[in-house]
This record gives structure tokens, sequence and C-alpha cells, in this order.
């Protein structure tokens, strides 16, 4: 483990700081609050934190309030030193943020266990926020093709357009339809057509830019938001991505098939705020028009809020009747 010790009388110190050397851990030492607190914001920050009560400057006792105050850190799990044995100043150290305490003169023997005890706590704590993390963006991923799912690209959406509006820069989505993908998994099985929807998210994840994002819109819809880009970077993108699409066979196991891909396309600029989903029925019909024509296309469509705050894309019908 990280440790850091901070006791302003130098036996106690190099004894400690020796001792845990010995005992195989990674050890950074202070004399005072002060120097303690800049090791303590500092990166990699300690997992435990050995301290003195009375130091000059910052107190052990302070120290403990001020990582305590803290938020969205890893936990710090912090043993106080003290000469102090009255109950009403244990309970005050420990009602401060202190995880346990040892009184001075201490056996070291007693502090190799106490460090033991704290790093199990160290432990759980950090299993803690790795399932956490987990369980984070398996809330945020389409379980099976392992971009973001619905409602985690719309949120992605908003956002873009939030951080375009207050830059002044452009925000364009590109909504894209696996064409006649039924037929696909009718004819060959589920199976197969979940190996391609899982390829094709690879293949389009690797055409946009890292600060790009793509999920999962619906069965097989994709969702792609492209900050600051304009309508020509937009067009240009869409097309690259429906080529890596449709120019190379798939393969599972011994099927071989190619499936096309149709694509709409709009850009926002203005107005702000406005209702979110008209950004996403204006791709739409720009996808309806390239389905009517036959498929395998990109399309683009104007998006425009008027005083009805009806969009009116080009040539804008209902998306409902599209073809699959």
């Amino acid at each position: 483990m990280r440790v850091l010790v901070v006791d302003d009388d130098p036996l106690t110190l190099h004894m400690v700081v020796y001792r845990l050397r010995q005992w195989g851990h990674d050890v950074i030492s202070a004399n005072d609050g002060t120097a303690a607190w800049e090791f303590i914001e500092a990166s990699p920050s300690p997992n435990v934190a050995i301290m003195d009560w009375m130091m000059p400057g910052i107190s052990g006792l302070e120290l403990c309030q001020r990582i305590r105050a803290r938020a969205g850190v890893p936990y710090l799990y912090i043993i106080l030193l003290t000469g102090r044995n009255h109950p009403e100043d244990l309970i005050a150290g420990l009602d401060a943020g202190a995880d346990d305490y040892l009184t001075k003169p201490f056996h070291l023997g007693e502090l190799d266990a106490r460090l033991r005890a704290g790093k199990r706590i160290v432990d759980l704590q950090n299993e803690l926020i790795s399932t956490r993390e987990t369980l984070r963006i398996q809330a945020m991923q389409d379980p099976l093709t392992q971009i973001l799912n619905h409602g985690a690209i719309l949120d992605a959406l908003l956002r873009e357009v939030d951080r375009a509006h207050r830059q002044r820069q452009p925000v364009s989505v590109i909504l894209g339809d696996l064409d006649a993908f039924k037929a696909v998994n009718d004819t060959y099985g589920h199976i197969v057509g979940d190996q391609i929807l899982i390829e094709v998210a690879e293949r389009m994840r690797s055409c946009l830019r890292s600060y790009d994002s793509i999920g999962r819109y619906g069965g097989e819809e994709f969702l792609m938001v492209l900050p600051n880009s304009d309508a020509e970077q937009a067009l240009s993108l869409a097309e690259r991505i429906r080529l890596a699409v449709c120019n190379m066979p798939f393969h599972y196991k011994n099927i071989e098939l190619s499936v096309t891909l149709s694509q709409g396309v709009t850009t926002w600029t203005e107005p702000y705020p406005f209702p979110l989903e008209r950004l996403i029925q204006t791709a739409d019909g720009a996808l309806y028009l390239v389905k009517n024509a036959g498929r395998n296309g990109v399309e683009y469509a104007h998006f425009d809020v008027g005083e009805d705050e009806a969009v009116v894309p080009i040539g804008r019908p209902n998306p409902l009747l599209r073809m699959p």
C-alpha cells in the first residue's frame, strides 16, 4: 500500500517510516499538516495516512476534517497517533474522520495489525468503486454491441448540443438503419443477425473520432453524434461509414453475406433550446428519403424549427411509413 506518515517528532517519524518500508509498503512522509495535505492532494494519493494529532500548522484533527470534506476521491484510511487517552479525546478524533487510533507510546506489532485491518477496508472500498463503475457502464451500454444504449446516446446528444450552444459550434447527427435486416434474421436466424450487428457497430465505431458518440437507437438502427461537425463533414463521414459496412462481406462460420446501410444526416446550429426529438425526426426524415429511393445511401435534411416548433426537413414524409 501507499502509506503517508505525518509526525513532527523526527524520531517517531523515522522509526515508523523505516518499519513500514521493511514491511513492503510504499511510504511517503511529512513533518507537518501542510506538507501532508499537499501529498494527499497529489497523484497518486496514499491509501492510508498515519498521522499525529498535535502538529504545527494544520493539526491531525483538522487534517482529518479536510480529508473527509473532499468529494469524488478514493477513500483514505486514517490512523491517528495521539498521546491523549481520555475517552472524549478519542471520540473527538473518530468524529473528525479518523478510522482508527494508536495511543503513544505504541507497539510496532500493533501498528502492523491495524495496517492490515486498514488494508482490508481499503481493498473493499476499491472493490466497491470498481463494481459501481462496472454497473455504471453496464447501465449505459447496449449488452449486444457494447456501444451506448438508447437512453445513453440521447444523453450524449443532449450534452453535445448544450456544449455546442455554449461554444457556438455545430453538432451533426447520423441515423443509420441496416436495409431489409428482418430478412437476414428470418433467413439465417437471430444468432447470425446478432453477430452482424456486433460487427456493424465495430465498423462504424472504427470510422468515428475519439470524441464522437455512437449508440444503438433501435433493433438495427444506430445513432451517431458528431460534435463540431458541419453538414459537409457529417455527409462525408456517413458515406465512409456506409462503405465500411457494405463493401466487405460478413462471415459467420460457413455463412458469407453482405448487408447495406441507409443513413439520414442533419446538423444543428440554432435555435436553442429546442425539442431534442425534433433533431432526430429530421435525420429520420432524411433516412426515409434514402429508403424510398432504393436504400443503401446517404441523405441530408435541413433542421429548422419554425414558430409552431415543427421540423421541416427536405421532403419530410411520415417516417413511420419508410421501407425497412
